[in-house]
């Protein structure tokens, strides 16, 4: 069985970056790009932009292929 796309782990890991950006692909063991994800939500969430990284982020999680 893989591991791609609509796969369990997916799915958990965009439930969590729908509630912290970043959050998934921590669970992904993803560590850079979940910081780069949350900083980066964080500084445009104060100018009422952050809602971009935050779906680009939940869509990451949930569409994440690892290279076997």
């Amino acid at each position: 069985m893989s591991a791609g796309q609509g796969s369990t782990g997916n799915v958990i890991a965009a439930v969590c970056s729908f509630f912290i950006p970043g959050l998934g692909q921590l669970v992904q063991g993803r560590l850079l790009k979940a910081i780069v994800m949350f900083v980066l939500a964080g500084v445009l969430w104060i100018f009422w932009l952050g809602w971009i990284i935050h779906l680009w982020s939940i869509l990451d999680a949930a569409m994440f292929k690892p290279s076997n």
